[in-house]
């Protein structure tokens, strides 16, 4: 009892600068006991992952309001986590090692930890590295080769990753192509700038052997790349690297070269159309970007499915998404938090309710966000990059404490109970203004449910299935995630 009143405080101060070691977050009591279901709860109030436990009852004993499910099942879902990116790496190798080796246990062991299953990686430089940068910035894809600015501060990071998680899966994605493949939008010829450009269609080969190299790297590392966008934000000319590729861009390069090669190469990595936001920047003749690709019969079947964006439009656009190509996947991979809209109690609800809640209850497989770490000033970024993000983490640049962010806690809350392969399960009984759930069966046979109480009052729910009862209350304001096994 004593260490888990500890345990408590330890995560109820987490929101300010603490220490990079962190305990289980787990109940002192043996947290399998099959009479039990643990419980995570973060709120506006000031609990921050805080743990405990309810006794499991009979199906009858169903004291407040019910929840139940209803036979059907949806989609299989792949994690949830933050972008590795070079400026999160940097962070995390200020750290004192014994520090650093305990925060990344902390987000990716499932013993020790929250178990983030799924990540994002840039595929070359971004507007978070230390340099611009691709792996073939000499003309010719015979002098591809890794750069070293990867070698000295992702590879490190990943290895570590990989030592806690083997089971981790990588999104990657490109800020731009080499900058001798680009051509000016006009077809214009030289192109010599990071910033803005199309792809030139006489690179459209190489630039598909530039996937399939990076890929094979990556994996010959030990690496699980699980998908690759084809360019980050392909509608954004204005960031420090960055590439305009419109739809019709994007269908050719698959069509032509990029499905083929994978196909060709066997590469298994899942090709994921757009990455931007869901209003495509507002530009009428790039709306509907990715069903305007899967609609040409031969580039869709080298396609699974589509990553998005929340800088711009609402995430209901997923509804016409799935409900136009069902049989494609869905993820979300990125949004930021900074100076511009963040608040602690703002963010954790509204990004829950939207990102994480809207993205899987429209057949989202996974969510990324960005960045893992960044320090107390937002750095390192590129000029022309985001000056006034925050990561999911900040290190204090003085003296390497850690404060843990509203992304953080969005990604825990799922990361904790849901494993992947888990299975979203339909649902009926109580409803409220106000009260979101979602309900998942993980591979293991444990039954998990996320909960999203955005009104100024507790609810009480009991979700009965099978042989037991759970009795839940969720406090004012809050994401509650429930794990038990009958």
């Amino acid at each position: 009892m004593r260490s888990l009143l500890l345990l408590a405080l330890y995560l109820f101060s987490s929101c300010g600068p603490s220490s990079a070691v962190t305990p289980d977050p787990d109940p002192a009591p043996d947290p399998s006991a099959k009479s039990y279901a643990r419980v995570y709860t973060t709120s506006v109030a000031g609990a921050r992952m805080e743990p405990s436990q309810l006794v499991l009852g009979k199906p009858e004993d169903v004291n407040f309001y019910k929840v139940s499910l209803d036979g059907t099942s949806y989609q299989t879902v792949d994690g949830f986590g933050l972008a590795i990116t070079q400026a999160s790496c940097y962070n995390l190798m200020l750290m004192d090692a014994a520090d650093r080796t305990a925060f990344l246990e902390e987000i990716f062991s499932r013993e020790k930890g929250i178990g983030s299953s799924l990540i994002r990686v840039c595929i070359g430089g971004s507007d978070f590295s230390m340099d611009e940068f691709t792996w073939c910035d000499t003309p010719g894809m015979e002098n591809f080769s890794v750069h070293p600015s990867d070698e000295q501060w992702v590879f490190p990071i990943l290895d570590q990753i990989y030592r806690i998680n083997p089971d981790v899966k990588i999104i990657g994605s490109p800020w731009s192509c080499p900058v001798w493949m680009k051509m000016g939008e006009n077809g214009s010829l030289p192109y010599s700038k990071w910033t803005g450009g199309r792809l030139n269609p006489l690179h459209y080969q190489d630039y598909a052997q530039y996937f399939v190299k990076w890929i094979r790297e990556m994996e010959s590392r030990g690496y699980h790349i699980q998908a690759v966008t084809l360019q980050n934000e392909p509608l954004n000319r204005g960031n420090s690297m960055s590439l305009y590729m419109p739809w019709a861009d994007q269908l050719s390069f698959i069509k032509e070269a990029v499905g083929p090669a994978f196909a060709k190469a066997g590469i298994k990595a899942k090709i994921l159309l757009f990455d931007h936001n869901y209003n495509y920047d507002g530009m009428s003749d790039q709306a509907d970007y990715p069903l305007r690709i899967y609609a040409d019969a031969d580039a869709s079947a080298y396609v699974a499915g589509s990553a998005w964006h929340n800088y711009g439009g609402n995430v209901s656009v997923l509804d016409k998404i799935h409900n136009s190509a069902p049989d494609k996947e869905i993820y979300f991979t990125e949004a930021s938090i900074g100076t511009w809209n963040y608040s602690f109690d703002g963010c954790l609800i509204n990004d829950f309710r939207d990102i994480f809640m809207g993205t899987l209850s429209r057949f989202g497989k996974g969510v990324t966000l960005w960045n893992l770490m960044l320090d107390s000033e937002h750095k390192p970024y590129r000029p022309g990059g985001c000056g006034t993000c925050w990561g999911a983490v900040t290190l204090n640049s003085k003296d390497h404490s850690l404060v843990r962010n509203s992304h953080y806690y969005n990604v825990a809350q799922c990361s904790k109970v849901l494993q992947p392969g888990a299975v979203r399960l339909g649902t009926s009984g109580y409803s409220s203004t106000g009260l979101t759930y979602l309900w998942f069966r993980n591979p293991d046979g444990s039954q998990a449910v996320l909960f999203l109480n955005e009104s100024s009052e507790q609810l009480m729910v009991n979700l009965v299935s099978g042989k037991v009862s759970v009795p839940c209350k969720i406090p004012a304001k809050s994401i509650q995630s429930v794990l038990w096994t009958e």
